[in-house]
């Protein structure tokens, strides 16, 4: 979350334009607008309290101090500006400037929502869902989420979305959270376009459609989110929407796992091992099972335990063969039980 940023006062204008610009041998004006601008906001002038605030925040005109920063937002805040107020919850939830304290930001939070702020009606929401300064709601997480949404909040429209989802403080009706994740979607928000595809490939709220479904798996994987490049490429591997295509399958695998997306690690090594859209290769095969493996895929583990129990790609080690199994196992791979099992009847 972060702190709001207003247009800077014409004093701030001054400081900055006097600094280069507007000073001779006897006086800089620079100097003396950041003296006048200071004198205005120790007088109560709440808007220049708050650019203070911004200043100290982000070491423009002074050096940076985030408890200068929030000196100044709390004052402004206490006259009630609203911006002031949400810089103020930011300020204390992170702990910058001031001690973390999660119920001091939800005050703050809450008079800045009070009075209509989408960001923080935003967070409201998002404190009540994570259960941070109070008990877990749901339901108080949905009815801040809708405030925002309803203003046109991108994050708060893509996470009322989730909640009628999963039903998670609301009835679940995958028709609602499909309205709600097209509003998000359709404002460019890459966690949307991966949730409507995913809505689309499973036939969730809309009838199933791959093709739409690879539509906005691509929107969301252009602008760099993992799991939609994840996506897209499950799509071009099984030929889902898209005329199947191992390469295209591996150029997106590969831009998910190379930004630690562990399931797309997992499709990587399998296409490696394979040798479908890239040159069979076992060492790499290995490389990927053990990145997602050791994130804690189940697939991956067993994966890794055959490679090292066949010697394919290192060399053979039935101990860490029969290690790698048993964590399939404990992620409950059925496969991963049965091998260990073998293994250790083996003696090994």
């Amino acid at each position: 979350m972060k702190t709001l940023l207003k247009k800077m006062m014409v004093a701030l204008l001054a400081l900055c334009i006097g600094q280069a610009a507007w000073a001779d041998d006897t006086l800089n004006v620079g100097e003396v607008a950041q003296k006048e601008m200071l004198r205005m906001a120790e007088a109560g002038d709440a808007e220049l309290q708050f650019s203070l605030g911004v200043m100290y925040e982000h070491g423009e005109g002074v050096r940076q101090d985030y408890a200068e920063a929030a000196r100044w937002y709390r004052k402004a805040a206490e006259q009630g500006l609203v911006d002031a107020q949400y810089n103020v919850g930011v300020m204390y939830e992170q702990g910058k400037g001031v001690h973390q304290d999660y119920a001091e930001a939800v005050r703050w939070y809450r008079k800045a929502a009070e009075q209509g702020l989408a960001d923080a009606q935003y967070n409201m929401g998002v404190m009540y869902a994570e259960g941070r300064g109070f008990h877990q709601d749901y339901a108080k997480a949905a009815q801040w989420y809708r405030k925002a949404a309803e203003q046109g909040d991108v994050d708060a429209q893509n996470n009322l979305g989730v909640l009628y989802d999963k039903g998670q403080g609301v009835r679940q009706d995958y028709a609602v959270a499909m309205r709600w994740y097209r509003k998000a979607a359709e404002q460019g928000d890459s966690t949307a376009q991966n949730n409507l595809g995913v809505m689309y490939e499973q036939g969730q709220g809309v009838r199933q459609n791959y093709a739409k479904a690879v539509q906005w798996y691509r929107k969301a994987a252009e602008q760099g989110l993992a799991e939609a490049q994840h996506h897209l490429g499950s799509m071009y591997d099984e030929g889902r929407g898209v005329r199947q295509d191992y390469a295209k399958a591996v150029q997106w695998y590969r831009k998910a796992a190379e930004q630690e997306y562990a399931g797309a690690q997992h499709n990587l090594g399998f296409m490696y091992a394979q040798g479908q859209g890239v040159r069979q290769n076992n060492a790499e095969a290995v490389r990927w099972y053990r990145k997602a493996a050791e994130q804690g895929i189940g697939e991956a583990q067993y994966n890794l335990g055959l490679m090292y129990e066949e010697g394919q790609g290192v060399s053979e080690n039935r101990k860490v063969a029969k290690e790698w199994y048993k964590k399939a196992c404990d992620n409950g791979l059925q496969d991963g039980c049965n091998d260990y099992r073998q293994l250790n009847n083996e003696g090994h």
